[in-house]
Formats: structure tokens, sequence, C-alpha cells
């Protein structure tokens, strides 16, 4: 039993290994099949490539045939066309010697005009007159490009052109004439207003100045000049012939810029800075006292000098109330009554002398308040010159300004201060010796009663 068992096991593993070596074998035929088949294909791909790779290079040599046919072709044609080019330079020269043989001086002439013609257009640009004849400097741009750019000689009608235009603006320079254009407002909008074109000097409209900008619109100046100048233009406005007098600019506009840009009244005085308010509030005060007391003056000398040709005393004046110590003390001693005269006098003066001292003291003030501005003015300068140096004007004017400004404002004040006290002292002196000489009298007379 024990045999057998180990035959069949002998048995079995021999029949497996034959179906292992049976199988090995399969596979090993399929895969040289597959081999076979493979190296076939690709075969046949390398002869299609051959074939096509032979095909196409015989289209690539009939196209470098092509190729350097078209060279030749070329090469000839150029060579043709290089032989007619000389051919046309020569003919050309021989030409252009021809034309400035007969165009002689015409040529100078042609130059002449292209020259003129752009110079004019940079004058029309800026010419008052092309407001009122737009699109002329255009022209004269065109023709100078034509002429400076090519051959292109101008024509007599564009030469009677350009002498028309530069004659019109010989003619309408000294023309006064008014027309409707658009201008722009101060506050930015525009309107359709008729200006008045004086030559080509200023352009004008309801009693102000106008310019003309560089964009070539026509504005109102946001600053106007002095009222001596303006009020010339309204004489113009208001006249329809004959001469009248009108400020205007020769320059263009250059000087009015410059007047424009002068500081007005108001804007000096703010230059002054607080000592200028100063200067300028006590001199108000001053002027307030003065009208004062010449008026309180000249009731009281009126006053006065009506009590003088009147019997009747009356109380309503200072030589009234004087007289009527007299009546008061009829029976007194002439020292008592001297006396008392001098103590009426001396009641009276207080009234006609009031305020007068405070004007010849504003009168002193002034001008020592005018240096300390200048001090003060000169002190900021030098500041200025300290922080920033003297390379730029400018920082040194506020300085300066203030400083000859309150100069100015104090001389203001004070020539006129002096003058006023002058006159008020002088009229309440007038006054007081009429008292004392009636007090005098009045004395004289009580002496000459007591004798």
């Amino acid at each position: 039993m024990r045999k057998f068992i180990q035959s069949l096991l002998i048995t079995t593993a021999a029949s497996l290994s034959f179906t292992l070596a049976a199988a090995e074998k399969t596979s090993l035929d399929d895969l040289l099949k597959k081999l076979e088949q493979g190296t076939y294909q690709q075969n046949q791909q390398n002869q299609q490539r051959e074939a096509e790779f032979i095909k196409k290079r015989a289209q690539q040599d009939e196209m470098l045939q092509q190729a350097i046919a078209q060279r030749d072709a070329k090469l000839a044609t150029s060579e043709q066309q290089e032989t007619v080019f000389e051919a046309n330079e020569a003919k050309l020269a021989d030409l252009n010697q021809a034309l400035d043989k007969r165009m002689g001086s015409l040529k100078e002439l042609f130059g002449v005009l292209q020259q003129v013609a752009g110079d004019t257009t940079s004058k029309f640009d800026n010419s008052l007159i092309s407001i009122q004849y737009p699109g002329r400097g255009e022209f004269l741009t065109e023709l100078a490009k034509k002429m400076g750019s090519s051959s292109k000689l101008a024509s007599i009608e564009e030469v009677e052109q350009v002498w028309f235009e530069i004659q019109r603006e010989i003619i309408e320079s000294g023309k006064v004439t008014s027309f409707t254009t658009p201008v722009v407002m101060v506050d930015g909008s525009q309107v359709e207003q008729e200006i008045t074109r004086i030559g080509n000097f200023n352009i004008v409209a309801n009693g102000k100045y106008l310019e003309y900008t560089d964009t070539g619109t026509v504005a109102e100046m946001l600053r106007q000049p002095s009222s001596r100048f303006t009020s010339t233009i309204e004489d113009l406005e208001s006249t329809n012939s004959g001469l009248v007098g009108v400020a205007i600019d020769p320059t263009g506009g250059s000087i009015l810029g410059l007047l424009v840009q002068a500081a007005s009244t108001q804007e000096k005085i703010e230059q002054g800075g607080i000592p200028g308010y100063i200067i300028i509030a006590v001199g108000l005060i001053a002027l307030l006292i003065s009208i004062e007391r010449f008026i309180a003056l000249f009731i009281t000398e009126r006053k006065v000098l009506a009590q003088l040709k009147s019997t009747e005393i009356k109380d309503n004046n200072p030589l009234g109330r004087i007289l009527k110590v007299k009546e008061k003390y009829p029976s007194v001693a002439v020292d008592t009554l001297e006396l008392k005269l001098s103590e009426a006098i001396l009641k009276e003066l207080p009234k006609i002398t009031r305020s007068i001292t405070f004007v010849k003291i504003i009168s002193v003030v002034a001008p020592l308040l005018g240096l300390l501005g200048t001090v003060t003015g000169m002190i900021n300068t030098f500041e200025s010159i300290t922080l920033f140096g003297t390379g730029d004007p400018k920082l040194m004017a506020n300085g300066i300004s203030q400083a000859l400004v309150t100069t100015v404002l104090g001389l203001v004040v004070a020539i006129p201060t002096v003058l006023l006290y002058t006159w008020l002292n002088t009229r309440s002196k007038n006054i007081v010796h009429i008292l004392q000489e009636q007090s005098a009298g009045i004395i004289a007379e009580r002496a000459e009663q007591g004798a």
C-alpha cells in the first residue's frame, strides 16, 4: 500500500511537469508570431515613408528651380529699374536746373512768401482781429507747410489771399468796431455778448476790459484796473460819433496785466497789518473829534459874536454867562470883580478847549505807530532772509510792504491831524480872546465908575 501511494505521487508530478512545459512552449510561439508581424508592419511604414520622401524631394527640386528662375527675373527687373532710375535722376536734375533758370527771382519771391506766411500766422494767433475774423491763421499755416514740405508753388489766388489778409490786418488795426461773440464770464458761464474792439489794442464790453486767451476764447478779466481807466470805456460805449478819450494798451495786454496785478487801496491797507489798522483807527477817532469840535466851536463862536451885537444878555453862550457875573456882583470892588470874571473864564475854558489836546496827541502818536510798523516789517524781512536767503525777492516783499505802508499811513494820519489841531486851537483861542477882552472891558468900566 505504501509503495502504491509513492508510485501514484510520482505519476502525478510527472504529468504536471509535462503540462507546464506544453503551456510555456505555446506562449513563446505566440510571442514570436507577434514579433514577426510587428517587423513586417514597420518595414511597410518605412517603405511608405521612403516613397513619400522621394516624391517630396522631387517637388522640392522643382520649387528650387522656380525660386531660382524668379530670382533671376527679379535681378533682371532690378537692373532694368536701376537703369531707368539713373536716367530719370539725370533727367530730373536737368529739369530742376532748367526750372531754376526759368524761375529766376520768382524762387526768392516764393521763399519770402513762405517766411511771411509763417511769421504772420503767429501774429494772427495773438491778434484781437482774429476774434472777428476767425480761421485766418489756418490758411497761412497750410500754405507754409505746402511750400516747405514739397516743391509745389503757390498759386496766384493764394498769393493774393496772403496780401489780402495782411492788408485787412493793417486796416482793421485802425478801427473801433463792435460785434457779437461768445464771452466767458467770471463765474464760468458763456454768453453771447456785444463787445467793442479798439484796433488791435483792447477789447471791452459793459464798461469792463476783456482778454483774448491762448485757447482762442474771449473772457472777462478776473480783476479790472482802477476806475480812471474803466470810466473811459463807458464814455466810448455811450458815444456814437466824435472823438472820445480812451485808455489803450499798445503792448496788446502786457501793461494791462501789470495794472491788474497792482494792489488796490484796500490791499495796501491790509499789507500794513495790525499797526496799520491801529493807525487808521486813531486817525478816524481824531477825525470824529475834529468834526465834533468844529461844529461845537462854530456854534459857540456864532453865539458869542451874536452876543457882542446884542444888548440882551443870554446865558446860552460863554460871553453871556461872563456878562452876567457883572450883573450878579454890581457893587463889589474891582479886584474882587476881576477875580470873579477870571473864575468864570476858567469855567468856560474846559468846554471850549475840550478834546483838542487829544487831537494833538494823535498827531504825535500816528507817526510813532508808523515807525513801529516799519520796524516790525523790517524784522520780518530779515527773518525771511535768514530762513530762505535772498534768492527770491517775493519772500521779502511782505515785510517791506508792511514797513512802507505803515510809514505812509502814519504820515497820512499825522499831517492832516496837525493841521486840524492848529485850526481848532486857533478857533478856540479866538473865542477865549473875546472873553478875556470883554472881561478886561468890564473891569475897566467898573474901575472908572469907582473913581
